[in-house]
C-alpha cells in the first residue's frame, strides 16, 4: 500500500469558486446564506451538488431521509467505503461555509484523487446529509441520528416547522425523498471536515484543529403557563406572570453554567411570547435552554437541576411549567487512530495544528455511533458562525481540505 506523499495537493482555487457558486443558491441579506432544510433553495443546492457529483464520476444514492451519498468507486468490492461529508443546510441567518467546507471540500478532495488518478481499495463516499442544523426542524442532526439509530423515521417524518408543515411532507415537495432505507449502508471510516465556529484556532495561529472530542449536549424546551393580563392594570401582587418565571431561570441556566467551569456552557437562543403584545402580560412562553459539556456527568446534573429548579421557579409564581427534552447526544471521542491520521496529515503537510474539542454538535457526533469517527477543523474569522459575517480564508479552506484528503486516503488505502 502506498502513502500520499506531501506533494498531494488539492486545487485551493477550485474549491473556493465551488463554495462561492454554492453560496448564490439561498443568499441571505447580509451576505450569508439562507438555505433552510427542505426548503426549494435546499433542492437547488442539492441537483448542484448532484450534478457535480456526476460529473466527477461519482454514483448518487439517496436515502428514505434524503441525505446524499455519492460513490467512488474503490479497488476491492467487498471493502467498506471510506465516508466523509457534511451538511448543505444552513441557518435562516448562516455563512456560506459551516457544512458546506465539509461537503465540498470532500468533493475537491476527490476531485484531486481524479487529476491524480489515484484508486484506492475502498471505495470513498461524499455524504450530504439532510436537517443537521435543525434551525427548521428540531432537532439538529435528525438525518444522522435516525441512521445511527438513535431516533427513529416515523419521528423524523412527523418534526414540523415553525408553520405547522411536516418534515416528511416537505421532503416530498421538494422530491428528495429516496429508496435507500436510512442506516443501511455501513461504513469503514467517517472523516468530517468543518469550521471551527470558536475563535481558539485563529487566536492561536494554527492552520488545523485535529478535534479529539465532541460535547455532549442537551436542548431542554420550556412551556410556561401564564394569565393573560393588561400590564398597567392588573396589580403587581395579583399577575401569574410567566414572562418574569422565565427571566428567573434564564438567570438561574447562567448561575448553573457558570458554577459547572471549566469546559461547560449553558444558555438560551430562542424564546415565543404569546401574545406578544406591548401592553399584555404573556399567558405562554416556550423557550430552548441549551447546555453542552464534554464531562458526561457533569451534563446531566446540569440537566437535572435546571430542570428541578425551574419547577420551583415557577411554582413559586403560580406559573405552569413544562419540559421536552427536544436535541441530545452524549459526550463523544473520537477514534484514536482516525485522529492521528489527521494529526500525521497535518504534520506531513507542513500545517501548525493543536488538538481541539468540538463546541458545536456535528453529524460526526452520531456517526461515531457506528462507525470509527473523527473531525478536522479550520479557523472561522472570530469564531463566528451562525452569522451572515462567518468568514473563513481559501488558505485555511484549502489547509482542511488537503488534511482530509490525506488522512482519508490514509484509510482508504491507496493502490499502486
Amino acid at each position: 500500500m502506498a502513502a500520499p506523499g506531501e506533494n498531494l495537493k488539492i486545487n485551493g482555487a477550485r474549491l473556493w469558486d465551488t463554495i462561492m457558486e454554492m453560496a448564490k443558491i439561498g443568499p441571505g441579506v447580509a451576505g450569508g446564506n439562507n438555505r433552510q432544510t427542505l426548503t426549494d433553495a435546499d433542492a437547488e443546492g442539492r441537483a448542484l451538488f448532484q450534478k457535480w457529483c456526476e460529473d466527477a464520476g461519482m454514483t448518487l444514492g439517496v436515502d428514505k431521509l434524503g441525505t446524499m451519498f455519492a460513490t467512488r468507486p474503490g479497488e476491492d468490492p467487498d471493502a467498506l467505503p471510506v465516508y466523509m461529508g457534511s451538511h448543505l443546510d444552513t441557518q435562516p441567518t448562516g455563512g456560506k461555509y459551516d457544512g458546506v467546507l465539509g461537503v465540498l471540500g470532500a468533493l475537491e478532495a476527490v476531485r484531486t484523487m481524479n487529476d491524480l488518478d489515484i484508486k484506492t481499495k475502498h471505495p470513498i463516499v461524499v455524504t450530504n446529509w439532510t436537517n443537521e442544523e435543525g434551525a427548521r426542524f428540531a432537532p439538529a442532526m435528525l438525518a444522522s441520528g435516525v441512521f445511527a439509530g438513535e431516533l427513529t423515521l416515523d419521528y423524523a417524518y412527523g418534526r414540523k416547522d415553525p408553520e405547522g408543515k411536516t418534515f416528511g411532507d416537505e421532503l416530498k415537495r421538494i422530491g428528495w425523498v429516496g429508496d435507500e432505507e436510512v442506516g443501511a449502508r455501513k461504513m469503514h471510516a467517517y472523516y468530517e471536515l468543518h469550521i471551527e465556529q470558536g475563535p481558539i484556532l485563529e487566536a492561536e495561529g494554527k492552520d488545523i484543529g485535529v478535534v479529539t472530542h465532541c460535547q455532549g449536549l442537551w436542548w431542554l424546551e420550556f412551556t410556561l403557563t401564564g394569565k393573560e393580563a393588561h400590564t398597567g392594570s392588573t396589580p403587581m401582587e395579583m399577575r401569574v406572570n410567566a414572562g418574569l418565571a422565565m427571566a428567573r431561570i434564564f438567570e438561574m441556566v447562567q448561575e448553573v453554567a457558570m458554577r459547572a467551569q471549566p469546559n461547560a456552557v449553558g444558555g438560551v437562543g430562542q424564546v415565543t411570547f404569546s401574545p406578544n403584545s406591548r401592553n399584555v402580560l404573556p399567558g405562554k412562553v416556550v423557550f430552548t435552554v441549551d447546555i453542552r459539556t464534554v464531562d458526561q456527568e457533569k451534563l446531566d446534573g446540569m440537566r437535572d437541576e435546571i430542570e428541578a429548579r425551574a419547577a420551583e421557579i415557577c411554582d413559586a409564581l403560580g406559573v405552569g411549567c413544562e419540559v421536552e427534552r427536544v436535541g441530545h447526544f452524549d459526550p463523544v471521542t473520537f477514534t484514536p487512530e482516525l485522529v492521528d491520521n489527521v494529526r500525521n496529515a497535518a504534520e506531513k503537510l507542513g500545517y501548525s495544528h493543536m488538538n481541539l474539542v468540538s463546541g458545536a454538535g456535528h453529524d460526526a457526533c452520531w456517526a461515531a455511533k457506528v462507525a470509527p469517527t473523527t473531525m478536522i477543523m479550520c479557523p472561522c474569522v472570530d469564531g463566528l458562525s451562525h452569522n451572515e459575517a462567518e468568514e473563513i480564508t481559501q488558505d485555511w479552506a484549502t489547509a482542511g481540505a488537503e488534511v482530509l484528503c490525506h488522512a482519508v486516503l490514509e484509510t482508504a488505502e491507496i493502490v499502486d
